[in-house]
């Protein structure tokens, strides 16, 4: 079975990858459409992604970037976070969500995951700001694996503090919560998606940040093209003749190509069909482990994950043979994620083992088991077949 995976895929790091993009004729198609048009940037197809994103999460406003670490830094400008300003988000997520605040010259710091749901823990989030003496400007809750954070518990107490909402939702679209979709914003400012390929759906590299603030909106659109403008109602002097334009503040060069946009779009219109697939392979795995001597993922009642990565927890004594053995038969395993306030950069500013011992009993017993729209049932019976005998 190993062998017959290698075929016509020689040239992959693992027969079996954790996830990968699903890239149609359609797709196709519409980026070679534009490489044949006369704008390859700043052209038609980015407004027209925006709208599709929008669209589908219910929000007034999208803001596409080339990544979403753009997004977020664009996100915490738009929220005027600068120096001796406090980033809060949590410790399982990619370093790019605490990076954000670094940019701005803000200082950041960590709430712990909740043991079950391994997204920002309400409790933990009050018992914090209880003890704090400077609560910070904005908070940036992460929707792991596609499951959103607990938000409306959240949105509570961050309004006790005035403190504004970033949700990290890069692993979230075509997920829902408390019945409506993840990105609308409803219980933050701004949420951000990512659509790297492994994402659920992708525009190769890009990102997008929603609002239902106008003011947002255009803050982010600015950042994102250098901080420049040809609007009238924004340029602080009169034009001079049509070839005017203005920089009103710092930006910075975050746009997302016409080419990532037309991929975009196309891919969105298969968004339900690609979390549709993600949402029965999940299942399966639900099934077919649950006799198994590890822990699959818990999913709340109010909510719909999007299924970018299934996670399962094994005994933290065997946790590296487990991970190492799955890559000896050719699967691409991950771990999604070490702990932000254990990397390098992040303990020379201060932090230590210990701080936050939810997420690091997580990263100890977490592997990341492929999920993608692509992947068949025969590869995911041999994912399952090699995880127990892992775990004999």
């Amino acid at each position: 079975m190993k062998d017959n995976l290698r075929k016509g895929r020689e040239h992959l790091p693992y027969a079996v990858p954790y996830g990968k993009q699903n890239i149609s004729q359609a797709d196709i198609d519409a980026v070679v459409s534009v490489l044949n048009s006369d704008y390859l940037t700043q052209g038609p197809n980015v407004p027209i992604f925006e709208k599709s994103i929008a669209d589908k999460t219910n929000a007034t406003h999208a803001v596409a970037a080339h990544s979403a670490t753009a997004a977020l830094h664009i996100a915490c400008i738009a929220l005027e976070v600068g120096p001796g300003d406090m980033v809060w988000t949590v410790p399982t997520t990619f370093v790019a969500s605490a990076n954000c605040a670094i940019y701005c010259g803000a200082d950041i710091d960590f709430v712990d995951i909740d043991p079950v749901r391994y997204t920002m823990c309400p409790k933990a989030l009050r018992e914090k700001l209880e003890q704090t003496d400077k609560p910070p400007k904005v908070i940036i809750p992460v929707h792991l694996c596609g499951q959103s954070a607990d938000m409306k518990a959240i949105q509570k107490i961050a309004k006790e503090y005035g403190i504004r909402i970033i949700e990290d939702a890069s692993h979230g679209i075509g997920a829902s919560y408390d019945n409506a979709p993840v990105g609308n914003c409803r219980y933050s400012d701004i949420a951000v998606f990512s659509f790297h390929p492994v994402k659920i759906v992708t525009t190769a590299e890009g990102g997008v940040a929603t609002t239902n603030s106008a003011k947002l909106a255009q803050s982010m659109a600015l950042a994102r093209s250098h901080g420049v403008t040809r609007d009238p109602e924004l340029m602080e002097s009169n034009s001079v003749g049509p070839w005017h334009y203005e920089q009103i503040m710092l930006g910075f060069n975050y746009r997302m190509t016409d080419l990532q946009a037309a991929l975009g779009t196309s891919q969105m219109t298969r968004l339900n069909k690609i979390v549709e697939r993600r949402t029965k392979l999940a299942a399966r795995y639900d099934e077919m482990l649950q006799q198994m001597s590890l822990k699959t993922p818990i999913q709340s009642l109010n909510t719909a994950s999007s299924w970018h990565l299934y996670v399962v927890r094994v005994d933290v004594d065997r946790h590296k043979t487990i991970f190492e053995f799955l890559q000896s038969q050719d699967i691409g395993v991950n771990l999604h994620y070490m702990p932000v306030h254990l990397q390098p950069f992040y303990q020379r500013r201060g932090f230590k083992p210990g701080q936050f011992p939810n997420a690091e009993a997580y990263a100890t017993e977490a592997i990341s088991i492929p999920l993608y729209y692509g992947l068949t049932n025969e590869n995911q019976d041999f994912v399952v077949k090699s995880l127990r005998t892992a775990l004999l």
